[in-house]
């Protein structure tokens, strides 16, 4: 896939994070509870990841690849992602759609930026730059614009 289509997928996946936010958040205030809202979208999406797994499976990790991975990476992930979709259902009735978006967004720039730039997480570094940090200086700015 060349770099035009990634960009293409990842405007998409925001498309899609938009919606999701708002039908999950409608459920948790029709349920009267955003943690069941969250329970429920993570099995439904632990049910499609689960059978695109079957149907498509990647190469069988091996019993001493799965002993080498460390404990902490199985439960964290999943961990972070209830809090934030919980959190997300939680807010989007309260601050709106675009204001908690656009502070969500903002605060995935900023600490991604910091990530990066130490290569936290095993990820490669990318050097935090002057056109970065206007950049994200300009997504604030822009934040409080929408949230004002």
């Amino acid at each position: 896939m060349g770099n035009f289509q990634l960009i293409g997928l990842a405007f998409m996946i925001g498309i899609m994070i938009v919606i999701q936010g708002s039908l999950n958040a409608r459920l948790g205030v029709l349920l009267s509870n955003s943690q069941l809202a969250s329970t429920v979208a993570l099995t439904i999406s632990a049910c499609f990841a689960l059978l695109i797994s079957v149907i498509n499976p990647k190469a069988i990790p091996t019993a001493l690849t799965l002993k080498s991975i460390p404990g902490y990476l199985w439960i964290t992930g999943g961990l972070v992602s209830f809090l934030a979709v919980s959190s997300f259902y939680y807010l989007i009735p309260r601050l709106g759609i675009a204001s908690t978006v656009a502070i969500g967004l903002s605060g995935q720039l900023i600490f991604a930026a910091v990530l990066s730039h130490f290569g936290w997480f095993g990820l490669e570094p990318e050097l935090l730059t002057w056109k970065r940090v206007v950049g994200i200086i300009i997504m604030i700015l822009g934040v409080i614009c929408i949230k004002s």
